[in-house]
């Protein structure tokens, strides 16, 4: 737990904090939009955009996604946010008829990926149905069960030495509710030189687990997954 933190602050350029004035996710959302939400690791900055997570978010609104990020540790206003979102009778509260309605997906790297995790939690006690979740070397707490409101979801992970290690095992909450993907491990080995674009610190502290999140392939195999679950795919696998 000590090298974790150590690391995860190693990576961090600092983030600002961030409110919902700042945040472009209409509220209410259009009746039938999806709302992608992407939570960053470690204590990034929610509008990175040299970080993965959004720049899958901001395809994602190209895309036509109501789609925002949010830093790990601003999860009270990644609630209130989408909450607002699903909100469409203005009476800040979700009422079964918008629950019903609602298509979420979540997905989130490191840190990000428990409080991925979290949020998911936080919707299924609104009775709001999530389409998918994706965890990218995620670590937090409880971040392995998967609730039963979550229709599909996946991790990927990396297990290297000497660096932060993700969860490797989520399992359903409820399997006859929750279909797992799949627990897919990734390898980054050292001798393999790449050009994804990092700070020095995380070149030089972040190892594997920095090396993952700017794989642009895994980032491209996310975005398909979202595609898909967001187009009615029955996952089989």
């Amino acid at each position: 737990m000590v090298i974790r933190l150590f690391l995860s602050i190693s990576l961090t350029a600092g983030a600002g904090a961030q409110s919902l004035k700042q945040l472009t996710l209409a509220r209410p959302a259009p009746e039938g939009k999806i709302i992608a939400i992407g939570f960053l690791g470690a204590w990034e900055r929610w509008d990175d955009e040299h970080r993965n997570v959004r720049k899958l978010a901001l395809r994602l609104r190209e895309r036509g996604f109501e789609a925002e990020t949010f830093a790990n540790h601003s999860l009270r206003t990644a609630k209130k946010a989408v909450t607002g979102a699903l909100d469409r009778n203005g009476n800040n509260r979700i009422d079964p008829d918008e629950a019903a309605g609602a298509r979420v997906v979540i997905f989130g790297q490191s840190m990000g990926g428990g409080a991925t995790v979290a949020l998911a939690r936080f919707l299924h006690s609104k009775n709001v149905p999530v389409l998918l979740t994706v965890q990218v070397d995620s670590f937090g707490f409880r971040d392995g069960v998967i609730p039963a409101n979550v229709k599909v979801a996946a991790n990927y992970f990396q297990h290297h030495w000497f660096t932060i290690r993700g969860e490797n095992q989520i399992r359903a909450k409820d399997p006859a509710r929750t279909r797992i993907l799949g627990n897919y491990e990734f390898e980054y080995p050292l001798w393999k030189v790449h050009t994804w674009p990092e700070s020095w610190p995380r070149r030089v502290f972040g190892g594997a687990h920095a090396r993952m999140e700017a794989d642009p392939l895994l980032w491209s195999r996310i975005e398909n997954l979202i595609l898909e679950a967001s187009l009615g795919k029955e996952f089989t696998q």
